[in-house]
């Protein structure tokens, strides 16, 4: 066999192994069980009179944006790691992350109503709060958590990519139930 065609075979043999091993390399990598990974959290608004609409979108906001923590309603008169209550104050709430089977409160206060914050964006914040997250003041209305310090006009009620990702690790591998809540509580006044 002529020595042009021991390359062309040798080429062609080398750009089929690097074929397969480049097709090999983008297969995807398993993926971890991620029905066994997720934390839920039940929470209760029944004391959230007119705040209803304001926590379900919130809630929808969080549950869209983490995979493996997931918030879904109380059953009536049943026990609840969130409990919303809707107050005449500020919004605040107990900086979790809250861990199933403790339990934090949220009080939705129509004060930062009245002077203008919009309900939804209030509720998705003081959820945050109750999922690990502290304020992140001054901060542009792309923070979530940024709060009051956006300003009126800011309606944003979903969690940037920081904030995502800092839920997602205080809930990973659903080892929450291992770690105990931090307890203070955020107050939101301007």
């Amino acid at each position: 066999m002529p020595l042009t065609t021991w390359i062309k075979a040798g080429m062609s043999a080398t750009a089929l192994v690097l074929a397969s091993a480049g097709t090999a390399s983008a297969a995807p990598a398993e993926q971890p069980d991620a029905r066994a990974a997720v934390v839920t959290l039940r929470y209760d608004d029944s004391r959230a009179a007119g705040w209803e609409a304001a926590v379900a979108a919130g809630v929808a906001s969080w549950n869209a944006s983490v995979t493996n923590v997931k918030l879904v309603e109380a059953a009536p008169g049943g026990a609840a790691e969130i409990v919303i209550v809707a107050t005449s104050g500020w919004p605040q709430a107990t900086l979790g992350p809250v861990r199933p089977g403790r339990q934090v409160r949220v009080e939705l206060g129509s004060q930062a109503v009245n002077d203008g914050y919009n309900k939804t964006r209030i509720a998705a914040h003081e959820l945050g709060h109750s999922l690990g997250l502290p304020d992140t003041k001054p901060g542009p209305c792309s923070q979530l958590m940024s709060g009051s310090s956006a300003g009126t006009a800011c309606t944003s009620a979903v969690p940037n990519a920081t904030e995502r990702s800092r839920v997602q690790s205080n809930y990973a591998n659903a080892l929450a139930a291992s770690v105990v809540t931090d307890g203070r509580t955020m107050v939101d006044a301007s």
